[in-house]
């Protein structure tokens, strides 16, 4: 992971207030976790200096890790408009997956040509636990494309997330991360140095309430 891109990356989340850290005010997450932490990276778009900053970013992850990608596959619905910029960029073609079979028409759940035998990338706004995009790896995996790897905005960083990613034999390159994020926070007064440790003790155990003591 490049560093400095990993910090300019978590500049611009904050600064657009697409990640809001609040320790002492903890969000709920709809799985009922109480976390520090709130990311919403769909912000990116309504801002054009940050957008750049992001799709620039993931081109060049594409670029230096999977130099033999052929085809942009976005997640639904976040990974989408992020797909379709970076395709543009590269000059290849694009798709999406979506979270499930359509009902009607004729009952696609990938859209765009299906890259059977293709090299893939899968676009992806938020690495947390990672289930909804290992589903979109195996999605396309069983389409019989070849799928190279993930490349995100933002992880968590989160064990659980890394331990799916490891079992289901998927890379994952995200432009910044949790770590990140919190020192940059920490130097830019966003949040208080003492809060730091209470922060990074929930990304140890996000399901352990007792970070919030």
């Amino acid at each position: 992971m490049n560093n400095k891109l990993a910090v300019e990356v978590a500049k611009n989340l904050l600064k657009i207030k697409a990640v809001f850290l609040k320790p002492n005010e903890p969000f709920t997450w709809a799985s009922g976790i109480k976390s520090p932490i709130y990311c919403d990276n769909r912000l990116t778009l309504s801002f054009p200096e940050t957008r750049k900053v992001v799709e620039d970013g993931l081109a060049e992850v594409i670029k230096e890790y999977f130099p033999t990608c052929e085809v942009v596959m976005g997640t639904s619905t976040a990974g989408i408009p992020h797909a379709a910029y970076v395709s543009e960029i590269l000059n290849l073609p694009m798709g999406y997956v979506r979270g499930g079979a359509k009902d009607h028409g004729r009952g696609n759940q990938i859209e765009g040509v299906v890259p059977v035998g293709k090299d893939v990338v899968v676009i992806e706004d938020l690495i947390s636990t990672a289930g909804s995009s290992i589903e979109v790896v195996e999605v396309l995996r069983n389409a019989g494309c070849n799928v190279l790897g993930i490349a995100s905005i933002f992880t968590y960083n989160l064990k659980k997330g890394k331990e799916r990613l490891e079992q289901a034999n998927v890379i994952n390159h995200s432009l910044s991360n949790f770590e990140t994020l919190v020192s940059v926070a920490a130097e830019e007064n966003y949040i208080a140095k003492e809060d730091i440790e209470k922060i990074l003790k929930f990304q140890q155990n996000p399901s352990d309430p007792s970070w919030m003591e």
